[in-house]
């Protein structure tokens, strides 16, 4: 038997803004089931091990079940527009076993189910009533891996000028995703990187809306980055506050990997800007088996002022010590690799 989401559970106490908002979401799924919407499935990419797969994806009403497509248009603020379907019944179907789970509140599906599957990639199927079945990539983790990569999304592969809220409104919501840009130099790094380490995987962690997530496979895609499960979370009030906490996602991630995956250590991705500092020493702290290394991307001046922090010194690559473990720091990946080429990661 699939777990289910900790919000499922009648025991929990929602907060207020929980409550309107479910209130809300009653009454518009109501009148759009009366106009004749389906349920429709989006998938996430999962990820697991032989015996296991973490298994992602969310249930919506779409106009009509041929409309799939239309949940992924270019532009952002369409992704926001779909109304979840909550404790809906999912069935997930891997290999011969077949799971029961439930959707939450906002309708999404995130449960570690059992069953075998090859290291490498493969997938699971999702269905639920009344909508199309679909198939969920899912990343299996070789268990002789001993080295992945944990990125961040938001100015470390991708140019968003994050978390002033005008302009993160308006990344998100209002530029064509095609006008987003790529850091230089960083996928060439991740390839790099995977090369030397065949078949290791990457996992990228962003404190971003799952509503955006085929926008950001897709960019990931079209410049060239290592496929790999992109690990999001639901904005909006949570059973006991306002908004989730992106901070604590990312900590709540990196831990939960560390448990997941105890023989892996992870070069730790991240950029000047926000609190991957932060989040990343507190991590290589706690978990220092789990840490090969920290890689932060310097943001330039102009980028770290539109990002709210205070500007690096201008300066090439270094890589300093801090927390018994290295700490690379460069402007892009061009200057990323030029201290890790030398390193035993590569």
């Amino acid at each position: 038997m699939a777990s289910t989401p900790e919000d499922n559970s009648p025991a929990v106490r929602l907060h207020r803004a929980a409550r309107i908002e479910d209130a809300a979401h009653e009454i518009i799924v109501r009148r759009l089931k009366q106009r004749g919407w389906q349920p429709v499935i989006t998938a996430y990419t999962g990820y697991g091990a032989p015996g296991w797969a973490r298994v992602m994806a969310r249930v919506v009403l779409t106009r009509n079940a041929q409309s799939r497509k239309k949940l992924e248009k270019v532009r952002g603020w369409r992704s926001f527009t779909t109304s979840p379907v909550n404790h809906a019944r999912v069935l997930i179907q891997i290999g011969d076993q077949v799971h029961e789970t439930h959707t939450d509140r906002s309708g999404y599906v995130d449960c570690k189910v059992k069953g075998d599957l090859e290291p490498g990639w493969g997938s699971v199927k999702l269905s639920t009533e009344g909508a199309e079945s679909i198939e969920a990539p899912i990343r299996v983790v070789d268990p002789a891996i001993r080295f992945g990569v944990i990125s961040d999304i938001d100015d470390t592969v991708m140019v968003t000028a994050l978390p002033r809220p005008l302009l993160a409104a308006w990344n998100t919501f209002v530029l064509d995703e095609h006008a987003r840009t790529a850091v230089p130099g960083m996928a060439v790094l991740y390839e790099r990187l995977q090369t030397a380490n065949p078949s290791s995987p990457v996992f990228y962690l962003s404190t971003g809306a799952w509503n955006v997530a085929p926008t950001l496979n897709r960019f990931l895609s079209r410049h060239l980055y290592p496929a790999g499960p992109v690990l999001l979370t639901d904005w909006g009030p949570t059973p006991d506050r306002w908004f989730r906490s992106g901070r604590e996602h990312k900590r709540n991630t990196l831990r939960r990997l560390a448990g997941e995956f105890p023989d892996v250590r992870w070069l730790l991705i991240g950029d000047d800007g926000q609190h991957d500092l932060e989040i990343y020493s507190e991590f290589a702290h706690d978990h220092p088996d789990n840490v090969a290394a920290v890689a932060i991307r310097r943001l330039s001046p102009a980028q770290a002022v539109l990002a709210g922090a205070i500007p690096s010194p201008a300066g090439g690559a270094e890589a300093v010590g801090s927390g018994g473990k290295t700490w690379f720091s460069a402007p892009d990946g061009a200057g990323l690799w030029s201290l890790l080429r030398d390193t035993d990661l590569t």
